[in-house]
Order: C-alpha cells, then sequence, then structure tokens
C-alpha cells in the first residue's frame, strides 16, 4: 500500500463483504457455512449499519456490551495475542500483536453479531530478543495466567466459547500446552491457534516466494504489513556496524530469563531485512482473507 487511505480502502471492503466474494456490480454477496445441521448465513456487513469498533470491547460501554449479551446473539468472544518486540530495522515493535488484531476483528465483522473482540494482549514470551532494545518479555507463567484470567472475565460474563488467535511465535506452545487446562476448569470450549496455521506447508508458495511462513520481519510478515498498517513500515537501509555496538550486563539478561536463539544470529537478521525487500501490499491482501476465512470457520465450528 502506498499510504493510509489505501489500507483504510482494503480493510472497508474487507468489513463491508464480510470477506465474501463481491459481483461484478461491486455488491458483497452473502456467503453459507456449514455447521453440523445448521445453514449459518453470513450476510454482508454494512459498515453503514455497524462501526467496525463496535466488535472492539473497549470501545464499548458496559450499557452496549449489557445489552449486546442480553439480546442472545453475542455467543463467542476472540482474545487476540501478541507482542511487543523487535522487528528488524525496519518493522515497528507492535507488529505480532496489531496482526493479530485485524484478524481478529476482521473475523468478528465477518461473523457479525456473535463474535466480541477483548482488548488485546500486547506482551508476550521473548526472551530470546531481549538483546534487541525495544523487546518486553514476560515470564511464561505470566502470560498464560494473564490470558487465563481473561478467559475467566469473559465466562463470568456469559460468554461461553473463547477462541486464542495469537500473533507472536513465542507464545505458541504456551498457549497449546494451557487451553484444555482453561477449558477444563472454566467447562466451556476454549482453543488458541496463530493466524498462520491458516497455510499449510503446501500453500506457503501461494503467498510468499520464499515459502517462509511465518517467518520473522521477513516477506510475509512485512506484507502482511504493507497491507494492514504500512504506516508501520521503516524505508531504511541494513547497516550492520550500528546493530552491534551495545550489551546488556549478564544479570540483566539472565533476570528476564535470555537464551541464545537463531532469531538473533547476525545471519538470520540480515536474511530476514533482504527477504522483507520480496514484501508487497498484494501479497498481504492475499493471504489476510484467506486466514479470516481460516479463523472464522474454526470458531464457527467451536459455537456449534
Amino acid at each position: 500500500m502506498s499510504d493510509q487511505n489505501s489500507r483504510r480502502k482494503f480493510l472497508k471492503a474487507l468489513g463491508t463483504s464480510g470477506i465474501a466474494a463481491t459481483t461484478v456490480s461491486g455488491k458483497a454477496a452473502a456467503a453459507e457455512l456449514g455447521t453440523g445441521d445448521k445453514q449459518t448465513s453470513l450476510n454482508s456487513v454494512n459498515v453503514s449499519d455497524i462501526n467496525p469498533k463496535k466488535v472492539l470491547l473497549n470501545e464499548l460501554t458496559r450499557k452496549e456490551v449489557r445489552e449486546w449479551i442480553a439480546s442472545g446473539e453475542l455467543k463467542a468472544a476472540i482474545i487476540p495475542t501478541g507482542s511487543t518486540e523487535q522487528h528488524n530495522e525496519h518493522m515497528a515493535l507492535s507488529m505480532d500483536t496489531e496482526a493479530s488484531l485485524v484478524i481478529s476483528q476482521l473475523t468478528a465483522l465477518k461473523l457479525y453479531p456473535k463474535v466480541i473482540v477483548t482488548t488485546p494482549v500486547a506482551f508476550g514470551i521473548c526472551p530470546f530478543f531481549m538483546k534487541r532494545q525495544g523487546t518486553i518479555t514476560i515470564r511464561e507463567e505470566i502470560f498464560t495466567g494473564l490470558v487465563y484470567d481473561i478467559c475467566c472475565s469473559m465466562k463470568t460474563h456469559g460468554i461461553n466459547t473463547i477462541l486464542i488467535v495469537n500473533g507472536h511465535g513465542g507464545n505458541s506452545r504456551a498457549l497449546r500446552s494451557s487451553v484444555a487446562d482453561f477449558s477444563s476448569k472454566l467447562g466451556i470450549p476454549i482453543d488458541a491457534c496463530s493466524y498462520w496455521d491458516s497455510v499449510s506447508r503446501e500453500q506457503r508458495r501461494e503467498f510468499t516466494e520464499t515459502g517462509s511462513i511465518p517467518g520473522h520481519a521477513d516477506e510475509f510478515e512485512t506484507s502482511f504489513a504493507l497491507a494492514a498498517f504500512p504506516e508501520r513500515i521503516r524505508r531504511v537501509t541494513y547497516n550492520e556496524s550500528e546493530q552491534y555496538t551495545w550489551e546488556p550486563a549478564k544479570e540483566d539478561l539472565d533476570r528476564v530469563g535470555y537464551f541464545d536463539a537463531k532469531w538473533f544470529s547476525r545471519e538470520f537478521d540480515k536474511s530476514s531485512f533482504d527477504e522483507s525487500l520480496l514484501a508487497t501490499a498484494e501479497k498481504g491482501e492475499r493471504f489476510i482473507p484467506h486466514a479470516v476465512e481460516w479463523v472464522s470457520a474454526k470458531l464457527l465450528n467451536m459455537m456449534g
């Protein structure tokens, strides 16, 4: 995308059509998805009737939430999870959180009025990046405890299906190993996925030239950002001599659980930046509707 207006046009088109196919005349077509013996009609979302912010919990009033739940139409919640971590020289630290929120919001719009999106969890598990200034890491038990507490809150308010949509690879294992316990304790369906789970190994080259998905700050993530939030991309050159002039104290690294990983190697860092130059908004625009369709189907299946 060349500017923010084109990004808004792209996301509005997705929200308006509910990610459904459009006719030649440009009017969004209704989509039909089967859920067991039922057919759930996913009529196109009309932004003249629905403000996209209406699916975001933190932008609603308590009256609006109360009335939505009381209507019986609200069936599920999505909890977006991400991180605040370095994304090479050219991407904002908010990438993972913003990506999970975009997929979550568009999914909720597609399934409106069945789904609400909670405030995203913007901190994740990334001790391996603590030699890169700006990264914030939290302990696994703090992360999973926070996500569980959000699940508890939503259950308390009457939301009985919860899907965690993750945007940071460092959170994936912790979420996978925790959701069964969350579900058992609360007695409701709770599951987690990362938005890139929507892409099978065989499909990777449909969305990238390198086939690297999810990668890190490379072609895939940069293409997503160019499509959804291009203002988070910087046009910079990669100057290795500027990047290795600072070393944190060992006791500080030990305190945050730092460990060496390939994602900090100079070779990986430079190759990721080089691959980011292959990114285009068009690749992101192909992927985002694909991920939203996949997440929507997963959530519909959970709702039954």
